[in-house]
């Protein structure tokens, strides 16, 4: 009961929301090559990595307890998809969490993947996202073939489906992908007006 009342509260104030499967592309669509940099200052192209078998783009966030409660399944994931030739890329949009904020979230909680800053939420409007994390899977051609949620409870002890990961290996397994379009939830995307 505590955790419906803690999660409506969030509702109420903004921070958690859910994406809308219709605001965003849909599996099928296809997605313009963009240039963003990492916290760096390394400029990353997204057709740079078309030689890879698939490109797992993660919207995430640095103070999103929704989006955190998820970090170390990120890097799992990365971690053992890395080796079966994908890619993930992190894309930071929120427009208050600031490059030198996303380096240290991304050195304090070990996320080693690579993490772009999308400033003024170009490409999280490109996209459609709406939340974090939210995340889509595209195949070399750019296109579309899963996007939502990584799986069905921010809580690890609660989790029943694990979609994404399930996306994955029926993607890597040249199947149809069961469920291509899940509904995303965690913390709104703070855009720029």
């Amino acid at each position: 009961m505590q955790t419906v009342k803690w999660m409506m509260a969030l509702m109420m104030m903004g921070f958690f929301a859910t994406a809308s499967a219709q605001e965003a592309l849909a599996p099928g669509a296809q997605v313009k090559d963009f240039t963003l940099k990492d916290y760096t200052g390394k400029e990353h192209k997204l057709s740079d990595y078309k030689e890879k078998a698939g490109i797992v783009i993660l919207f995430v966030a640095t103070q999103c307890p929704v989006s955190n409660a998820y970090n170390e399944r990120m890097e799992a994931l990365h971690k053992e998809y890395s080796a079966k030739n994908l890619v993930f890329i992190g894309i930071n949009s929120n427009k208050q969490e600031s490059v030198e904020e996303v380096a240290g979230h991304a050195k304090e909680n070990g996320l080693t993947f690579t993490i772009l800053k999308d400033p003024n939420n170009v490409i999280a409007d490109q996209f459609g996202a709406t939340v974090t994390p939210e995340a889509f899977l595209l195949n070399k051609e750019l296109k579309v073939v899963y996007h939502g949620r990584i799986d069905d409870s921010q809580r690890p002890a609660q989790i029943k489906k694990q979609d994404l990961r399930k996306a994955l290996d029926e993607f890597l397994g040249g199947k149809a992908i069961t469920d291509a379009d899940t509904k995303a939830f965690g913390c709104s995307i703070k855009r720029v007006k």
